[in-house]
């Protein structure tokens, strides 16, 4: 059974941007990370670009499996170290114990360091996207029988699934921690409170029980 655990927050570059675009910005220009979201996109769209046309380049199928493979690792690793850090705050990775149970381990960054909204609505569309593509992929190599095809498409399906996942355990635990975090400070607000009467009511009792005594 898989154990959660969270270390300390993550600490990103403050960027309070809320990623609304302006006139004639794109979504490069209103991005804290430009670079981390051209490399989200590139990876992905030069995979897909080298299944769907590679063969108009070369008749090769093993240095297209190859290179796609490669590229499709790549961008599994980047995306998982990288571009959900920079443009989420977010990070995870599995680790095996010496006893063979799985622990998944997530960062997060602080709640107090804001997030460009336009990376996370961009970072999540694409995360959720690519496994959709290659799925419909997978289907199409499938009915026509590209069979050695079928192998690029189940290792692309594995690994941007496995990203998926990971970011959607690791968004889950933040949005756990924070609550948790809230509800702490709260209770601790109440408390203050409470204490704070009870010491302002023994007092006026104490001053207005004086007032009264004789002598």
């Amino acid at each position: 059974m898989s154990h959660l655990q969270s270390p300390p927050a993550l600490g990103l570059p403050e960027t309070p941007q809320d990623g609304s675009f302006e006139p004639q910005q794109n979504m490069f220009q209103v991005s804290s990370h430009p670079m981390a979201l051209l490399f989200l996109i590139l990876f992905k769209g030069f995979a897909l670009a080298l299944y769907l046309l590679g063969n108009f380049f070369t008749n090769n199928f093993i240095l297209l499996f190859v290179v796609c493979v490669l590229t499709l690792a790549v961008d599994f690793w980047t995306v998982k170290n990288i571009s959900g850090r920079l443009l989420v705050g977010l990070r995870w990775w599995n680790e095996v114990r010496e006893d063979g149970t799985n622990e998944w381990i997530f960062e997060s960054r602080d709640q107090s360091v804001p997030i460009n909204s336009s990376d996370s609505r961009i970072f999540w569309s694409v995360l959720y996207a690519t496994p959709a593509i290659w799925s419909l992929l997978a289907i199409a190599a499938f009915f026509s029988l590209k069979f050695q095809w079928l192998l690029i498409v189940i290792i692309a399906v594995l690994l941007s699934s496995a990203n998926l996942i990971g970011y959607q355990r690791c968004d889950k635990d933040q949005k756990k921690r924070w609550s948790q975090l809230t509800g702490s400070a709260t209770s601790a607000g109440l408390m203050s409170g409470m204490v704070s009467g009870l010491m302002n009511n023994a007092i006026a009792g104490g001053v207005v029980g004086r007032l009264f005594n004789r002598g």
